[in-house]
């Protein structure tokens, strides 16, 4: 029999109480408004998506993940970047920051606290439209978000995943650089905005059975 989830933290946001529990050693959730953000036990996506995008990538490479989560997928960015890269991460939330600092720690050996980390308390649209400023500011874009693209995506004014937002990825990217995004599943309208703009476009459903979600790799020639 399943032991009972225990609330170990809770924080009011914007968009309804932020919690996380846990159930037992290495099982936790987290949620917010009720509906489950996070599942420790179902990573699988989030890991392909870190090793995919940036298993070809340079020394010195430049990397930006939106979304901390868990730490799951900072984790598998930083098994497979060069030693000398840098990881910007994009969080909404500090408390998520705080627990993959504290209790969530033990699923990721403190992914957080990796020197090549660095914090930023922000909307990754905002990083993505900065850098997108700068003509070309990171190597590799990792978009791991509890939406992801899906059929009623605004296709022109979505911050991420619209025309105008898939305009500023391929700005903020340097010449061969790619972007990787996490979806629930496949969205054709999202992959052909892509194409349009020029990116080469590539669908991966991760694993067999169990929890099978959708990653999009789009690389900038």
């Amino acid at each position: 029999m399943s032991k009972p989830w225990v609330t170990l933290d809770s924080r009011e946001t914007p968009d309804g109480t932020l919690e996380l529990r846990r159930r037992d050693k290495g099982d936790f959730l987290i949620l917010i408004g009720g509906r489950v953000l996070m599942n420790s036990r179902a990573s699988r996506s989030e890991e392909v998506l870190g090793i995919r995008t940036c298993r070809d990538l340079q020394p010195g490479a430049r990397v930006l993940v939106g979304g901390l989560g868990m730490g799951m997928t900072l984790r598998a960015v930083l098994d497979t970047v060069p030693e000398d890269a840098t990881v910007v991460v994009a969080e909404l939330h500090p408390v998520v920051a705080e627990w993959c600092r504290g209790p969530l720690a033990e699923l990721t050996n403190g992914a957080v606290l990796d020197p090549r980390v660095t914090v930023a308390l922000s909307d990754v649209a905002d990083c993505i439209r900065e850098a997108a400023e700068e003509e070309g500011g990171y190597d590799a874009i990792v978009l791991d978000l509890f939406e992801g693209p899906h059929a009623r995506t605004n296709a022109e004014k979505d911050p991420l995943y619209g025309r105008r937002a898939i305009d500023r990825t391929w700005r903020a990217l340097r010449g061969g650089g790619i972007a990787g995004i996490w979806a629930e599943a496949p969205e054709q309208g999202f992959e052909l905005r892509l194409k349009k703009r020029g990116f080469a476009v590539e669908g991966l459903r991760p694993g067999k059975g169990g929890f099978r979600h959708w990653v999009v790799l789009a690389r900038r020639p």
